[in-house]
């Protein structure tokens, strides 16, 4: 049996918990030349370059739409783990999860691989619009989370010495881990809606590295990430990216 995911519940400023979910590097990843790229448990979009030292995003809390069994979907801003050399991801970001017929929702911030923290001071619902980000300054990272309909917002910071900073991303993803250690189940998300087009989040979706600084557009390497099981199923499809360079959505696949 998968662990259950723990309810948002109203606590001091501070607070916060582990939770048994991990939101892990890219997997499986397959390059198709033409500027998109499969994986098993990402989807979004990733920058990539050299000495990052800033990613903003926002979207809004998808609502899942939940049957039966346990499933996942989490949302995110995030440097580092879409390279090979990369072993680590500096996130925050939400979670839209099904415990049975029963959804779930939570905000969370991860220095991976050191444990998922549920923010338990910013709860989220269906429809809040967040905004996030990640800063650093050589190895000592900051993630700050808002939730932009309630005013609640946390930061965290840590040291992440194996840090790469050779990517930035705004992923939808299915998060880790079943009892083997594989991805879990995709949850029923409908569609994610990421940048400035769908929240009114200015300065969102944006990136800082060596050379450049602004919109996912502006950036020289730019990957269009689905996910696409090991099975070669498709899971979710996203879509390019609006006219400002900062806005797409990504819709679950129905298998």
């Amino acid at each position: 049996m998968l662990p259950a995911f723990a309810q948002v519940s109203s606590a001091p400023p501070s607070s916060e918990k582990t939770t048994p979910r991990q939101h892990r590097p890219i997997r499986d990843r397959v390059d198709h030349g033409d500027g998109t790229t499969t994986s098993s448990n990402w989807s979004g979009y990733a920058v990539t370059g050299s000495d990052f030292t800033s990613a903003e995003g926002s979207w809004i809390v998808s609502a899942v739409t939940c049957t039966s069994g346990s499933q996942y979907s989490a949302f995110w801003v995030g440097i580092d783990g879409d390279q090979p050399d990369s072993d680590t991801v500096e996130q925050t970001g939400t979670e839209s999860d099904c415990n049975g017929k029963n959804p779930s929702y939570s905000a969370w911030y991860e220095f991976y691989p050191a444990n998922s923290h549920t923010i338990t001071s910013v709860p989220v619902k269906p429809g809040d619009y967040m905004s996030a980000k990640v800063v650093s300054s050589g190895s000592e990272f900051t993630v700050t989370l808002t939730n932009v309909t309630t005013g609640k917002s946390y930061s965290k910071t840590e040291t992440v010495s194996k840090a790469k900073r050779n990517s930035a991303e705004w992923i939808a993803e299915a998060p880790c881990c079943t009892l083997g250690g594989g991805i879990l189940p995709l949850a029923d998300f409908g569609t994610g809606l990421f940048g400035k087009d769908n929240t009114s989040v200015t300065g969102t979706n944006y990136a800082a590295d060596s050379g450049t600084s602004g919109p996912i557009s502006s950036f020289s390497t730019i990957q269009q990430i689905n996910i696409e099981s090991t099975k070669n199923v498709k899971e979710d499809t996203t879509t390019t990216l609006s006219g400002d360079g900062t806005s797409f959505s990504v819709t679950w696949l129905a298998k």
